[in-house]
């Protein structure tokens, strides 16, 4: 009896685990663009595309003792929040849990639902990233033993970073170029601190785009995506008329 109620009981925790999991994103992987079926496979070694990806990794080199450099090792977060943090600059307003919740409600769901569209095509392919392959470190080195045996196609990272941009254009229109300007270098850094090649990135934001129109079959996500447009068109309004206050 006791052997049966402890099966039980972590039936129903996994269970419980598996909806927690659902609910946290608008659509499961299967339900997502496959990227195996309709992305190209990465480069060979021995193709004219992958020297084209090796000479950006060695551009990427070059840059990383720069500002910009800095600023690629800055891109590697990946929770929404602070990312939330970094996008807030061009959208032109603060986007948080307690200062725009509509808004941060749909990024919290939205991004791991564009994320998921890596996991086929990470596992199908398992490309070696830059520095595996090349057997060099990277600008972030103490990160390089947990990610050396996951898969570099497509970038995880790059995929969120363009997610991230679409979804916030469609709330601020007027700040698209610099959402979007954002949302590339975002995956561009990963190619400067060589955690990614450049087909990689290429890949990602494919795979972002295509994931961001899936979203848009789902009426939660639409709903979401509603209440996150009226809470940016009544907190700019008040932003407003606030610095019209002020002079």
């Amino acid at each position: 009896m006791k052997r049966m109620l402890i099966a039980v009981f972590a039936a129903v925790i996994a269970a419980a685990n598996v909806n927690a999991q659902f609910k946290s994103t608008y659509f499961t992987v299967d339900e997502m663009p496959n990227g195996v079926v309709f992305l190209p496979e990465p480069p060979d070694t021995t193709s004219l595309l992958f020297i084209s990806d090796y000479t950006m990794y060695m551009w990427g080199k070059t840059i990383r003792n720069t500002e910009r450099g800095q600023e690629a090792i800055d891109h590697i977060v990946t929770s929404v929040s602070k990312m939330a943090a970094y996008f807030s600059k061009p959208f032109g307003m603060t986007i948080s849990r307690e200062t725009t919740p509509a808004i941060y409600k749909m990024l919290v769901k939205a991004i791991p639902t564009i994320r998921l569209g890596v996991i086929k095509p990470k596992e199908t392919y398992m490309r070696k990233r830059p520095y595996v392959r090349l057997n060099e470190t990277t600008s972030v080195p103490e990160e390089e033993e947990e990610a050396r045996n996951t898969g570099s196609y497509p970038s995880g990272h790059a995929i969120r970073g363009w997610g991230m941009a679409l979804l916030l254009a469609e709330i601020n229109p007027a700040a698209q170029d610099a959402l979007l300007k954002l949302g590339y270098e975002w995956g561009e850094s990963r190619v400067i601190i060589g955690y990614h090649w450049q087909t990689d990135i290429d890949a990602a934001i494919a795979l972002a785009s295509a994931c961001y129109a899936r979203l848009h079959t789902s009426k939660e996500f639409l709903d979401d995506m509603e209440n996150a447009r009226e809470e940016y068109e009544r907190l700019s309004k008040a932003q407003t008329a606030s610095l019209l206050e002020q002079h």
